[in-house]
């Protein structure tokens, strides 16, 4: 499953990104986060892993995030991998006019076992789910524009 979603988020580039690569906010705009443990390298860099633990239901859902390519202020692509479920995620951030940001966001989903199943049956629901932490996150940087 391949998808492409976008968003324009109304602040600067640079204050994008400032919130955006900040783990310590990353739990104000990505529903249900509990934990984000580095693991390997530095994070957020080139090669770095994490673990990121979300709540899910009654439960939890656990993900390592792979950081692929650190390009910015242009690019970040990601890979998150959880039972059954492989997700490359490339990101671009275009700068508008100095005043705004525009996130694209393309994301390849390879899924396993039960996960095939799943996405056949509620494939709509992956797409949903990424549009809703970037609009998200649309609200939290709107909300504070300024450091």
């Amino acid at each position: 499953m391949e998808y492409t979603q976008e968003i324009v988020v109304n602040v600067p580039r640079d204050r994008f990104l400032e919130l955006f690569d900040n783990p310590s906010l990353m739990s104000h705009w990505q529903k249900g986060l509990l934990s984000f443990e580095p693991l390997t390298g530095v994070p957020g860099q080139n090669g770095a892993t994490s673990k990121l633990v979300y709540k899910r239901g009654r439960g939890t859902l656990e993900m390592v995030e792979t950081i692929l390519r650190r390009q910015l202020p242009d690019h970040f692509d990601g890979s998150y991998d959880a039972n059954g479920v492989h997700n490359i995620s490339n990101n671009q951030f275009i700068d508008l006019d100095g005043t705004a940001t525009k996130w694209v966001a393309h994301n390849i989903f390879e899924l396993k076992g039960f996960m095939k199943v799943i996405g056949l049956l509620f494939g709509f629901t992956f797409r949903k789910e990424t549009l809703k932490t970037m609009e998200a996150f649309k609200n939290f940087a709107e909300s504070n524009p300024q450091s």
